[in-house]
């Protein structure tokens, strides 16, 4: 009866760890070859992780909310499918079996019963994992104020829901957390709590919140951002999409949308001003040859921004075909670290959430975004004095001063705006 050992995948380059958000099986559970075993999450992304093999799960070697090294076994699999299920090593054992200078061995899948031995380091003192770690330092609990936890998890290991019920609880020494398993929801629920007169809720931020925060801060610090607005008259595209939506969606399966004109519109006004479709290196400017167009999706989870490739060699249903391939992906966790690198510039459309203008924040390296508002009927005066009802929406680009002056950033929005105004559909498609 093999066994085989799955191992927490590499989900890009630079990613080292990655935190269990959920396991969609229990130890003694079937599971199908390419069935999804788990979720994981990274300061990247968070992905569903299918299983490699089918068979019987014999052990899940780390609970829900734990940070692990990638490349290190986080379940075993029997592929005999027709065998008994083994039973898990008690956790007793598993304690035992771990030297001290292992002290970061994974949690056996059941959980200890309260008179486990604590799993210490060399120097005697226990050992939390880093998410642990993390959490009792944002809520301002000292590592020495671990200790008066009754940890649930395996060998009396404190886990995060531990924390978050010790917290919860006022921070009462010896305060006691109700057991958990590997199956408990990885989501952090929110406590609230009282400070002096105000109700509170303490949420912890997920890893991908963790990261859009940071960068979003490094963005700021990084790049002087400058804002130049104009206002598009897009009652002739709304006219055009009107006559044509229905027959493109038959042909085609995509529903066709302001987003894929605006995407064709950026791409063309790229072209016309290559120094937009650029990066800052040091003292260098490094001008892309290739546009690589990010579009912002809203997840539950927070924003992802997955990256069309090579878009200047694309037409508008490239695009659009494009786009629906990355969304789909994004909705179902399917987003790889290559559908999310390599960005030139980015487009993001609030528009699609009722939102009037907006000044987005630019994404590094880039030194440019395109943000769209909702599109509104509004009385306009004409060139000829006249008064007429047109279909207007906001656009703002948002870019980098130290590369992009005043003139740059508002000849490229011009463009956009150029191209908007003036799109024949049935030409493009």
């Amino acid at each position: 009866m093999a066994r085989t050992e799955v191992v927490m995948p590499q989900m890009g380059e630079s990613i080292t760890t990655g935190t269990i958000t959920k396991w969609h099986k229990q130890a003694g559970e079937v599971i199908e070859l390419d069935a999804i075993l788990l979720e994981i999450s990274t300061d990247k992304v968070e992905s569903e992780i299918p299983s490699p093999i089918g068979g019987k799960i014999v052990q899940l070697l780390y609970p829900e909310g734990a940070t692990v090294d990638v490349g290190k076994p986080i379940a075993i699999i029997e592929d005999d499918m027709n065998a008994a299920v083994d039973a898990a090593p008690a956790p007793k054992a598993a304690a035992a079996a771990a030297a001290p200078a292992q002290a970061s061995a994974p949690a056996a899948q059941a959980s200890a019963p309260a008179a486990a031995p604590v799993v210490e380091d060399e120097a005697g003192f226990r050992f939390y994992t880093p998410l642990v770690k993390a959490m009792a330092k944002e809520a301002g609990v000292p590592l020495s104020e671990l200790k008066n936890i009754k940890g649930s998890g395996a060998a009396g290991r404190v886990n995060k829901s531990d924390l978050e019920a010790y917290i919860a609880g006022g921070r009462k020494a010896g305060a006691k957390a109700p057991a958990t398993t590997p199956a408990s929801t990885a989501a952090p629920s929110g406590k609230a709590e009282t400070r002096g007169s105000d109700r509170v809720e303490i949420v912890a931020m997920d890893n991908m919140r963790k990261a859009i925060a940071k960068n979003m801060v490094l963005s700021k610090q990084t790049s002087p951002h400058v804002n130049s607005i104009d206002e598009i008259d897009m009652t002739n595209l709304v006219k055009q999409r009107e006559k044509i939506k229905n027959e493109y969606k038959k042909r085609e399966g995509i529903n066709l949308t302001y987003s894929h004109f605006v995407l064709y519109a950026i791409v063309q006004s790229l072209k016309e001003h290559p120094l937009i479709n650029a990066s800052i290196e040091g003292d260098n400017i490094v001008i892309k040859k290739d546009i690589h167009l990010g579009c912002a999706v809203a997840t539950p989870t927070g924003l992802v921004v997955p990256v069309i490739k090579n878009a200047g060699d694309l037409n508008l249903t490239g695009l659009a075909r494009q786009l629906d391939v990355l969304a789909q992906k994004a909705k179902t966790k399917k987003l790889t670290m290559d559908d999310l690198s390599g960005g030139t510039y980015t487009f993001t459309n609030n528009g699609s959430f009722g939102t009037l203008i907006a000044t987005p924040v630019i994404l590094q390296p880039q030194v440019g975004i395109f943000c769209t508002g909702v599109i509104k009927k509004r009385v306009m005066v004409m060139e000829d004095d006249s008064m007429a009802i047109r279909s207007m929406m906001y656009g703002t680009h948002t870019y980098d001063h130290r590369l992009i002056d005043g003139e740059l950033g508002s000849k490229f929005l011009a463009s956009v705006k150029h191209h908007l105004e003036n799109m024949t559909i049935e030409d493009l498609i």
